[in-house]
């Protein structure tokens, strides 16, 4: 499989990186931005109309968060390869929830805030007051009130605490940075007891569900790869909004660091990383989202001098080419992308040819990488 990957690249015109002490190649700009464009082409085809409800087990409204991920990826995608029909498609999207959120205006819930992160990067693009009413609402209650403990789950971080920092910029009022600060806290060093974050092993256990003594059939904690990488993207997308003098931007950064240290030896020899960091047993095998979003963090740490290349620039090409060369079928659908739930034994089984039950936050997490990636040069 290794010498397959290697002909691929270099057919896609793959280069290597100045600096970097390995061989492992990543293919040109243009070349992520094919793989990217085949993916998203395939999901936009199959979803035409962005404001259709979406059916599993039960009928939902498609301003959730999982299409909400989608999005984020989606205006990333914009961002690099601005298509009108991406923009079309976004804005036909908050048109037809009319920028409204999935249990309305009084939510705390951050799986029903994420949409606002779309709605509010559209406002910036075209400052109409109706596009951000109900994201503002709903989080300037929050920030009225003396509660800290909403965000109950790690994935919540990446859900809600960009909407917060993009207000605090929008606004020009740091009294968000602030109120996002405590919930953040509460999460990583009061919920389940002393926190959800594990300051020996750098990770962050997805609930209260999954604190010692919980342990995997191996004996180790367990934490979930996409959960972390949820937190990776949180404090990737807040480091990337927030001023460089905004409050407890070190605090954020340190945590970034060491989650990106402990992350790394993590990797399967194959590039991806297993579902459950800390035991391969465990529902072991390739899984798309979790290391895409590894992708996404390693990548904009080196955007921004914060990581190695030489260090880390092997190991985002080595995943890349992997999720590229092995997970992205010529049609663009995903293959090995963990179904929705919260733990390694969710969503399974996970293979090359599975359905997961939502089909659009695993290309969000595609695209964020991907856009990323093309940045470096």
């Amino acid at each position: 499989m290794t010498s397959i990957r290697t002909t691929i690249v270099v057919v896609m015109g793959g280069w290597l990186l100045t600096g970097w002490a390995s061989a492992q190649k990543l293919p040109s700009a243009r070349a992520i931005r094919q793989t990217m464009t085949l993916a998203n082409d395939y999901f936009m085809k199959t979803w035409p109309d962005p404001g259709l409800d979406i059916v599993t087990n039960k009928v939902r409204p498609s301003n959730i968060w999982t299409r909400a991920v989608y999005y984020e990826g989606l205006m990333a995608l914009y961002g690099l390869d601005p298509q009108p029909r991406y923009l079309d498609y976004a804005l036909d999207w908050g048109q037809k929830h009319r920028w409204g959120l999935r249990s309305g205006v009084t939510t705390r819930n951050a799986d029903d805030q994420c949409c606002g992160q779309t709605y509010i990067d559209l406002y910036q693009l075209d400052r109409q007051p109706e596009r951000i009413r109900a994201i503002k609402t709903s989080i300037d209650a929050m920030m009225q009130s003396q509660t800290v403990s909403d965000w109950t789950w790690i994935d919540a971080l990446q859900m809600a605490m960009p909407v917060f920092a993009r207000l605090g910029v929008l606004e020009k009022n740091p009294a968000y940075f602030e109120a996002m600060y405590r919930l953040y806290w509460h999460t990583k060093t009061v919920e389940g007891g002393k926190g959800l974050y594990n300051p020996v092993d750098k990770l962050w256990w997805r609930d209260k569900d999954f604190v010692p003594p919980y342990k995997e059939p191996n004996g180790q904690d367990c934490y979930w790869s996409r959960g972390n990488g949820w937190v990776v993207a949180a404090l990737v997308r807040v480091l990337d909004i927030m001023p460089a003098d905004a409050p407890h931007r070190d605090e954020y950064q340190q945590t970034y660091l060491d989650m990106m240290q402990a992350i790394k030896p993590l990797q399967r020899p194959d590039g991806f990383w297993n579902v459950s960091l800390h035991d391969a047993s465990q529902f072991g095998g390739k899984e798309l989202t979790g290391t895409a979003l590894f992708v996404y963090g390693m990548a904009w740490g080196m955007n921004h001098g914060l990581l190695s290349r030489k260090e880390y620039g092997p190991v985002v090409a080595k995943a890349w080419n992997a999720i590229a060369t092995e997970a992205v079928h010529p049609t663009g659908f995903l293959g090995y992308v963990q179904g929705t739930g919260k733990e390694p034994k969710d969503g399974q089984p996970v293979t090359y040819t599975s359905k997961p039950d939502f089909e659009d936050y695993g290309l969000g997490c595609l695209l964020l990488a991907g856009t990323e990636l093309c940045k470096l040069n």
